[in-house]
């Protein structure tokens, strides 16, 4: 991590998203260290409806408290399938106790959204094309465009 935060030419940013492990490894303590004297505007949390994900997510978020870092929002992945022919959206991960959203009410923090799999969307990822370009009218792109819309509209507001 310090090799790839301190190596790295990172220039001019908006925003610096480091995608980490789940739980509150060392990674994470490593990573607050490094960026500690930055202006870090906060985490995004990404969880997936099981039960056992959101477990933890309450830790990490219980670790970003301790550790004084804002929390942006919650996210969760995988909440549901697009069906390739019909684009009909199936629970295959049914929450077992609310999800996400409940989650964050029960910790209050902000639920930023739900973005379902989709295989049209991992299908252009995989040909290395560019998903909000070509397909923009995907459930999943379009979940992904509303997040990064909130997320936008959060920081303006904050900064």
């Amino acid at each position: 991590i310090k090799q790839f935060l301190k190596d790295t030419d990172w220039g001019e940013l908006d925003y610096l998203i480091v995608d980490t492990p789940p739980g509150t490894s060392d990674e994470h303590i490593s990573l607050l260290q490094m960026l500690k004297g930055c202006s870090i505007d906060g985490a995004v949390i990404v969880t997936t409806p099981q039960e056992v994900s959101l477990l933890d997510v309450r830790k990490e978020i219980n670790f970003c408290r301790m550790a004084n870092t804002p929390i942006i929002g919650v996210v969760e992945n995988m909440s549901g399938f697009v069906c390739p022919s019909c684009e009909n959206c199936v629970n295959i991960f049914p929450p077992s106790t609310g999800g996400a959203q409940a989650m964050c009410t029960e910790m209050g923090v902000r639920f930023l959204g739900r973005v379902p799999l989709d295989p049209k969307l991992s299908e252009i990822v995989d040909q290395g094309k560019n998903p909000f370009e070509e397909a923009c009218g995907s459930t999943a792109v379009k979940a992904l465009n509303g997040i990064v819309h909130t997320l936008q509209t959060i920081l303006a507001r904050e900064n």
